[in-house]
């Protein structure tokens, strides 16, 4: 049985998060995506979106999901447009990372499979509601207004 004992809730979100995160990455480690990759990938399938609007739906700074765009830039799954305001740096989804994103999808879903099959889906739906209502609270109140 593994030590439960902590009470950092750090300590816990993380190492739930570091196997979780395992799981997503071996699936998708068969079309060559990370994660995070997919992630980024996932949110900007819709419409362009702003470097800053980007890393506040990841949940990630600026500087990390710079980091984590190059490869995506590189390898044309991502684009750099131009907003209506020339100086705004928007990121859309190209045709190949359309592409790339459908091949991902079924390794996504088994993941996702595993965990629901392991934890419960109604744990899962619960564990969702508990973490965003978490996330909602600890945001900065500037943020939240």
């Amino acid at each position: 049985m593994a030590e439960t004992s902590s009470p950092c809730t750090c300590f816990h979100l993380r190492r739930a998060t570091r196997q979780v995160s395992q799981i997503y990455d071996r699936e998708l480690a068969a079309v060559d995506l990370s994660l995070n990759e997919y992630s980024i990938l996932r949110r900007t399938s819709e419409a362009p979106r702003a470097l800053g609007d980007l890393a506040d739906a990841l949940g990630m700074d600026r500087s990390t999901l710079s980091r984590n765009l190059k490869p995506l830039l590189d390898e044309g799954w991502l684009l750099e447009v131009r907003g209506e305001d020339a100086r705004q740096r928007l990121l859309q989804l190209s045709e190949s990372g359309r592409a790339r994103l459908q091949l991902a999808r079924p390794h996504w879903k088994r993941a996702q499979k595993q965990i629901d099959q392991a934890f419960g889906t109604e744990a899962v739906a619960r564990l969702h509601a508990e973490l965003q209502a978490l996330t909602d609270c600890l945001r900065p109140q500037e943020e939240a207004a």
